[in-house]
């Protein structure tokens, strides 16, 4: 299987760089875009030996196809809300919520960086829905962990179950190369951050 060299895809490289006076932000340090370059190609060999596989492509398929849109935590809020009233009470708030942290992720943050998605895909991601905006950062690992922080925030029980789906749903876009493992570590912090910050907006607005 052919993988990309170490640098492709890095930020700050070729065409990957973040281009300033183009609303994008300055390039990173050539060291700091070589550090950048070594971890992804180190993360990504460690998904090597399960790509071909059937159960592995198929389960990393079928999470991907699940995060788009925050499919999953949609159809999870609802599935919350049909069990208690507290959940139902809160469903159109998180409901609101992704909508805002994806527009906020994929048409406000995205648009700040130009970074190409990884090269050499594996057979079964052309079988994802082909995304149309810039690898980094991962919207899709970034929807997973907000998610886990305001799903979890009322039902601290399934931290566990909801955190083991994020992290399957944002691993799914290393293992599909749809992303460079270093977006998705991005995506991952920027969600969980916004998560927090959510949860202490909807606070604050349900004191006064």
């Amino acid at each position: 299987m052919n993988r990309p060299t170490p640098t492709s895809g890095a930020i700050g490289d070729g065409d990957s760089q973040l281009v300033p006076g183009d609303g994008g932000i300055a390039p990173a340090p050539t060291d700091a875009s070589a550090r950048v370059a070594a971890f992804d190609a180190t993360v990504d060999s460690w998904f090597d030996p399960l790509r071909g596989r059937p159960v592995p492509d198929r389960v990393f398929e079928i999470a991907s196809h699940l995060g788009d849109w925050g499919l999953i935590w949609n159809f999870l809020t609802v599935a919350l809300a049909l069990r208690s009233d507290d959940d139902a009470h809160r469903a159109p708030r998180l409901v609101s919520a992704f909508a805002l942290e994806s527009l906020i992720v994929n048409q406000g943050i995205k648009r700040l960086f130009r970074r190409s998605r990884p090269e050499g895909r594996p057979e079964m991601a052309g079988r994802l829905r082909e995304p149309v905006t810039t690898s980094f950062p991962s919207g899709h690992a970034s929807s997973a962990a907000f998610a886990t922080v305001v799903i979890c925030d009322g039902n601290p029980g399934l931290r566990p179950v909801v955190a083991s789906l994020a992290v399957i749903v944002a691993t799914s876009r290393i293992h599909t190369r749809m992303h460079h493992p270093s977006d998705v570590v991005a995506g991952a912090g920027l969600g969980w951050i916004l998560g927090h910050l959510a949860l202490v907006i909807s606070r604050r607005t349900m004191e006064r």
